[in-house]
């Protein structure tokens, strides 16, 4: 269940969501189902989520200006995983850094 969560998406917006409406983001396994999202956040940081939301991120080319010249290449796709916790409930993301 542990390997299904990657890690935990740190943004700027969702670090507005985590303090405005109790959200947090993980990058999860693309084969992982939502049911399966939600039993592992619940025994990885042992809270009770309410609502799990799944999304797809597509891949982005990315270039790059240099002094050696131009570096094209691209970002891979990615699962993200949108949780909503019970109210009254929080996980300490930045407490293993």
């Amino acid at each position: 269940m542990e390997d299904i969560i990657i890690r935990p998406l740190i943004s700027e917006k969702a670090s507005a969501d985590v303090e405005d409406r109790n959200r947090y983001a993980f990058v999860v396994k693309k084969t992982a189902n939502k049911i399966q999202i939600k039993k592992a956040v619940e025994l990885v940081y042992g809270v009770s989520v309410a609502c799990v939301r799944t999304c797809i991120m597509p891949a982005k080319r990315v270039v790059r200006h240099t002094k050696a010249g131009v570096l094209a290449g691209r970002n891979s796709s990615y699962k993200k995983a949108i949780i909503d916790l019970q109210s009254g409930e929080t996980i300490d993301i930045y407490g293993n850094i």
